[in-house]
């Protein structure tokens, strides 16, 4: 279970916060504001990210600093020309909705479907770069935009390739596609 007693959380699909008093099983109790103890199935509830609150076990100290100049940085490369060639390879293409890497997401929180989605882009890239697939073609969806943006840092960390949003006519806007440079040697 990601809460503690302490957390302050939201509640998903009502306009509630509070503090978390206790938790039983599922069942997480917390105070709001007003002073109202309310009960809630911990699927309905979510940690709240603009809370001061730095849970010390969540994070390494000393990686904060480095996780915020890393998303920070927003150094573009100057696009390159391709190819008419290179434009129409086929893509692979990578589905990171949920429903498709798990059978069912029931029990995991937000942060962990985020991080199976980030682990299986990973995998996936280096895969890509390892068998020489040029163009990737990661089906995000539309959402927050949280995903996406995860997916631009972590795209970031590489030299060898650039991504723009994918076609729009086949994959609207949820989708961003990356363009791997092979050594040719």
């Amino acid at each position: 279970m990601a809460f503690k007693v302490g957390d302050r959380v939201l509640v998903l699909d009502e306009d509630l916060s509070g503090v978390v008093k206790t938790i039983d099983g599922f069942e997480v109790t917390l105070e709001t504001e007003d002073g109202f103890l309310l009960s809630f199935d911990a699927s309905e509830l979510v940690l709240d990210k603009n809370s001061n609150v730095i849970r010390q076990d969540a994070f390494n100290i000393s990686d904060i600093d480095a996780i915020i100049s890393e998303k920070e940085t927003t150094r573009r490369k100057p696009a390159q020309r391709l190819k008419p060639k290179e434009r129409t390879q086929a893509a692979m293409e990578v589905d990171l909705h949920i429903h498709n890497l798990v059978q069912s997401s029931r029990g995991m929180t937000n942060f962990d479907m985020l991080n199976l989605q980030l682990q299986t882009a990973q995998r996936q890239l280096e895969f890509a770069i390892k068998k020489r697939i040029q163009r990737i073609v990661f089906i995000h969806g539309v959402g927050e935009g949280v995903l996406k943006e995860e997916l631009e840092t972590l795209f970031r960390r590489y030299d060898n390739l650039k991504y723009y949003d994918a076609n729009y006519q086949k994959y609207g806007l949820g989708a961003t596609e990356v363009y791997i440079y092979q050594n040719t040697n």
